[in-house]
C-alpha cells in the first residue's frame, strides 16, 4: 500500500484575489511618525490613534482567515514602513526584493527580506541599481500575466528584471499619467483593483488606454469608481478573497457600486493609517499566500 505525502503551500501569491491566507504588515513605529513632513504625509499622525487603527486593521484580517505575521526586524525612521505592499513582491517560486523609486524607502528593503525568511518565504531575486520598482506599481491579472506601471516609482530597467526573474510570466507594462507629477504617490494600483478573475475596479478617466483593451479582451467587467471619490483611494481595495473587498470607510457611493456588482465590502477607520499617507488597504499589506 502506497503512501501519499502532501506538502501544504506556505507561500505563492500570484493572484489579487484567491482567498487571502498568510499576510505580512508592519506595525506604525512612533519614532517613525515623527518623520511625517520628510515623507510627504499630509499632517502629523497621533501615534496612539495610528497604532489603535492598525490594530483593529489586522483584526479584519485575522477575522477574514488570514494567518496575520507582524514584522519585527527594525527599520530605520521611515513612516511609509507600514506599508508593506511596495519594497517586495511575493511569486509561487518565492520573493522578489524590490528597489523603490521614493528613495526614503529604499532602507525598508533588507528589514523586508529578513521579515519574510523568517515567514518561511524564499528570497528568488533583488533588483539593484539603476533599477526602481514599486509593489503598488505591480498588479496580478491572472496567475501568468503581472500589469506593471512605469512611472516616477517604477521605471524601464525595473521592469526589465522583473521579465528576468518571472521568465514564465507576462509582464505587460503601461506608462502612468503625470497627475500632480513626482512629489505625489500614483501607483497602478491607484488606478485599479482586482477583485475576482472577471471583475475589476478601476479610476476609468487615468486607465490607459491599452490597458482598458487588455481587461476587455480578457473579459473582465469593470466597476468605476466615480471621480469625487477617486482621489479619497475609493480604487484602492484588498480582495479579501473572490468578491469580498475590505476597503477604506467613507467612500459610500464606490462601495455602492461594488455591492451592486455582487461584491461582499468590509471597511476599517484609516483617517491615519490610510489617509494622512495616502496609503489604503492594499498598500497596508504584503500577502504571502494566497490559495483556494
Amino acid at each position: 500500500m502506497s503512501e501519499t505525502v502532501t506538502t501544504q503551500r506556505t507561500y505563492g501569491s500570484q493572484s489579487m484575489w484567491a482567498p487571502l491566507r498568510r499576510v505580512l504588515v508592519r506595525p506604525p513605529d512612533a519614532e517613525a511618525s515623527a518623520a511625517w513632513r520628510a515623507f510627504g504625509w499630509r499632517d502629523e499622525p497621533d501615534p496612539v490613534q495610528l497604532a489603535a487603527e492598525h490594530e483593529a486593521f489586522r483584526a479584519l484580517l485575522a477575522e477574514a482567515g488570514a494567518e496575520v505575521i507582524v514584522g519585527e526586524t527594525p527599520v530605520p525612521l521611515s513612516p511609509d514602513s507600514i506599508y508593506t505592499y511596495d519594497p517586495a513582491i511575493v511569486t509561487d517560486r518565492g520573493a522578489i526584493l524590490l528597489r523603490p523609486g521614493k528613495e526614503g524607502r529604499q532602507v525598508e528593503v533588507d528589514a523586508m527580506g529578513a521579515d519574510l525568511v523568517e515567514a518561511g518565504v524564499p528570497l528568488l531575486a533583488r533588483l539593484e541599481a539603476p533599477a526602481t520598482a514599486e509593489g503598488g506599481d505591480t498588479v496580478w491579472l491572472d496567475e501568468r500575466t503581472l500589469l506593471a506601471g512605469r512611472g516616477y516609482r517604477t521605471n524601464e530597467a525595473g521592469i526589465e528584471a522583473l521579465r528576468r526573474f518571472l521568465p514564465d510570466v507576462e509582464v505587460v507594462w503601461f506608462d502612468l499619467p503625470y497627475l500632480t507629477g513626482p512629489a505625489d504617490v500614483l501607483h497602478l494600483m491607484s488606478l485599479i483593483s482586482p477583485l475576482d478573475r472577471d471583475l475589476a475596479l478601476v479610476y476609468l478617466p487615468l486607465l490607459p488606454v491599452r490597458l482598458v483593451e487588455l481587461l476587455e479582451k480578457r473579459g473582465v467587467q469593470l466597476v468605476e469608481v466615480p471621480e469625487e471619490e477617486f482621489w479619497s483611494m475609493g480604487p484602492n481595495v484588498l480582495a479579501l478573497a473572490p468578491r469580498v473587498a475590505l476597503a477604506l470607510d467613507g467612500n459610500a457611493e464606490t462601495r455602492r457600486r461594488m455591492e451592486e456588482a455582487g461584491v461582499e465590502v468590509r471597511v476599517y477607520a484609516g483617517d491615519q493609517l490610510s489617509r494622512l499617507g495616502d496609503g489604503g488597504p492594499t498598500c497596508l499589506t504584503r500577502p504571502i499566500l494566497r490559495a483556494a
